[in-house]
Formats: C-alpha cells, sequence, structure tokens
C-alpha cells in the first residue's frame, strides 16, 4: 500500500524529483520578480524605511530645509500604493 513511500526513499529517485522541485520554484521566484511595473514602483518606494527612524515628528520636520522634498516623496509613495 505504501510502496510508493518507499520510492521516494531512494537517493535516485528523490534527488531529480527534489531538483524539478525547486528549479520550479526558482523560476516562480525570477517571474515574480521581474514582472509587473506596479510592483517595481512600490519596491522602489519603500527604499527609504530604514531612515524612517532617524526623522523627527512631522511638525518638526517641515520646517528644515529637506522638509518639502520629503512631503514630495511622501506623496508620490501614496500615489504609488494608490495605484495598486
Amino acid at each position: 500500500m505504501f510502496d510508493w513511500l518507499l520510492w521516494f526513499t531512494r537517493m535516485e529517485n528523490s534527488k531529480p524529483l527534489a531538483l524539478i522541485l525547486f528549479f520550479g520554484a526558482f523560476c516562480g521566484v525570477l517571474l515574480y520578480v521581474f514582472t509587473g511595473k506596479k510592483r517595481g514602483q512600490r519596491l522602489e518606494s519603500y527604499k527609504y524605511i530604514p531612515f524612517d527612524d532617524d526623522e523627527p515628528d512631522r511638525s518638526e520636520r517641515s520646517d528644515t530645509a529637506g522638509g518639502a522634498a520629503r512631503t514630495q516623496m511622501e506623496t508620490q509613495s501614496r500615489k504609488v500604493m494608490d495605484n495598486e
């Protein structure tokens, strides 16, 4: 009844099967990463996330010279998120 499970225990059978499964998963990841312009724009907007922790409050940020540029960038990232 479980003879087909014993087929997997033999290395000459399980290695090619694992190779096919992992190759299929690899191709799936490549297709996911390199297709879709919206995904690329969204991922591009995430590149400033590590610097968000060091930012002052929003009220203080608007007083600084870089506040206008940062506000413009946040607006663009919101537009990207709205288009999803």
